[in-house]
């Protein structure tokens, strides 16, 4: 778990023995820094070796983001220097292909931006539910020219089909809420003041019934559906090639100068302004 030296961007409450809320809270912004991983990849390995968790919510405390992309200022180092998870993958894909292989049920609820690793927790997780009103859900880095690194190419082409995922990954536009429940993005937009209620009663629902038939119910659905860890390393290493390329720095420094990760509507409208970007001497 964070040291007492360092201000927890990831909390773990307890709803009830069988029944965990994840908080992240990361404020303004809820950037995924290399602060974050370790913090989030402590608590999924204390959720995996309890065997009383059936369910575990993921929610966010800051307003209007439920996980935004990464911390461009942040070392990039501190991110690739992380050690291998027990999965074999890089810290941040192996966090997230043990959370869709953990014996409990994960829902991401989903109120505010789930932009780049925030969608990609999204997809890991075994249900989503988002805020009709208030969910963006955003794969921006193609407009930046980087390849997404958590799994998208490997999770969506199976929840929405080819072309759906294509438009989501190349278009790097926002989607709202409303169309993520369209293409499958999620399970349901809801209301947003229904969307609490929602969540809690399904999450309580799930935790009265038998933890055996939980665990392996996921277990055969996971064999039929998941794609194989090969698919999610592809990415992650595209990725991390993808953002060294100069012109992926160009752009990530043209949006940075325009506010991005500063609170103001670069972050509010990313969709926007990735679209605008259109630098000279680009081929």
């Amino acid at each position: 778990m964070p040291s007492a030296t360092m201000r927890p961007q990831v909390r773990l409450s307890r709803v009830t023995p069988s029944y965990c809320r994840v908080v992240l809270d990361n404020p303004p912004l809820n950037l995924m820094g290399p602060e974050f991983v370790p913090q989030i990849r402590d608590i999924v390995t204390a959720l995996e070796t309890d065997d009383r968790v059936k369910v575990v919510v993921f929610e966010s405390a800051v307003d209007d983001f439920f996980l935004n992309h990464s911390d461009f200022l942040a070392s990039f180092e501190d991110l690739t220097s992380l050690p291998q998870g027990p999965t074999g993958l890089e810290a941040w894909p192996d966090v997230l292909v043990r959370l869709t292989r953990a014996p409990f049920v994960s829902i991401a609820l989903i109120r505010g931006r789930a932009t780049g690793n925030g969608s990609e927790l999204s997809l890991a997780c075994d249900m989503s539910f988002a805020s009709r009103e208030k969910a963006i859900f955003s794969h921006f880095e193609v407009g930046v020219g980087v390849v997404p690194g958590g799994g998208p190419m490997a999770r969506l082409p199976r929840l929405m089909g080819r072309a759906r995922a294509l438009e989501v990954l190349l278009g790097a536009d926002d989607i709202r809420g409303a169309d993520a429940e369209i293409f499958g993005y999620v399970n349901r937009a809801l209301p947003d003041a229904e969307l609490d209620n929602f969540v809690d009663a399904l999450a309580t629902r799930i935790a009265s019934f038998d933890a055996w038939a939980i665990a392996n119910t996921k277990r055969l659905v996971n064999e039929a559906s998941l794609p194989p860890d090969v698919e999610i390393r592809a990415g992650w290493d595209a990725c991390m090639a993808s953002i060294k390329r100069p012109a992926a720095q160009e752009r990530i420094k043209a949006l940075l100068e325009q506010g991005l990760q500063e609170p103001g509507d670069s972050e509010n409208r990313l969709g926007f302004f990735v679209g605008q970007l259109n630098l000279e001497g680009e081929h």
